[in-house]
């Protein structure tokens, strides 16, 4: 055998993005941060047309985090008032190209008016075959983790659940994210290098993929060249290199 042959491309099929740097996008440009926000979503729509083209068939993205809450009022409220803003406007247009919508997260602290929208919009966008869209508005990783342990104990107290019956894919059905894929890539935007409490479960053999780039500025030719350098890496998942296992 060919010990040197070039291993399989990495398969990329769930892309997860911390979407960082907005707030720093409008300080440089002296505005508002809302005004980055603003932006932010703009970029949203841009790179949520390009996935498809892409290979990707899931994407995650990281609205809002449970940290996030600790913001000035003004900042969380003008938050808010973008994501209704984004639902309302957005919905045919998801629809049009076969996106399905849902959302992640701790919806207990999100606005009634909020919710209900993306209640609708998930109805709305449901028959969605070509992409997964996956927005995490009030999440924490550990958060998630918590409410699932907690649901878990409910049934074990209720008779319903053994413990000998919880396992890791017990607790994976347990979380938000259920059904869907674990994250294959994340990437962040705007020169941080941490994962900030985002999918700490899900993205256990994830690749990461970190840039300066402010998310405002983040293209799809930038994308598309991070998951082509990413399908280059070979995943192991534990394993030896394919290399040696071949010798």
């Amino acid at each position: 055998m060919n010990r040197h042959a070039t291993p399989e491309p990495a398969e990329i099929r769930h892309v997860a993005i911390i979407m960082d740097g907005n707030g720093r996008w409008a300080e440089r440009r002296g505005l508002p941060r809302l005004k980055g926000h603003q932006a932010g979503v703009e970029r949203v729509r841009q790179i949520v047309e390009a996935c498809p083209g892409l290979g990707v068939r899931t994407l995650t993205l990281y609205a809002f985090s449970t940290e996030n809450w600790r913001r000035s009022a003004e900042e969380v409220g003008g938050l808010m008032a973008l994501f209704r803003r984004y639902i309302r406007s957005e919905a045919a247009r998801l629809r049009e190209e076969g996106v399905r919508l849902r959302f992640i997260g701790d919806r207990g602290r999100l606005d009634p008016r909020l919710r209900q929208l993306m209640g609708w919009i998930e109805e709305e966008t449901a028959s969605g075959t070509v992409l997964d869209l996956v927005v995490a508005l009030s999440y924490g990783g550990r958060d998630e983790i918590v409410r699932a342990a907690r649901r878990m104990a409910e049934a074990v107290a209720a008779g319903r659940l053994d413990t000998e019956q919880i396992d890791a894919a017990l607790l994976a059905d347990m979380l938000d994210t259920a059904p869907l894929p674990d994250p294959d890539l994340v990437i962040r935007t705007s020169g941080e290098c941490r994962l900030s409490n985002f999918l700490l479960w899900q993205a256990a053999y994830a690749e990461l993929a970190f840039t300066d780039t402010l998310w405002p500025d983040f293209t799809v030719a930038e994308f598309a060249d991070i998951l082509a350098e990413v399908r280059g890496r070979e995943r192991r998942f534990g394993r030896v290199p394919a290399r040696l296992a071949r010798g």
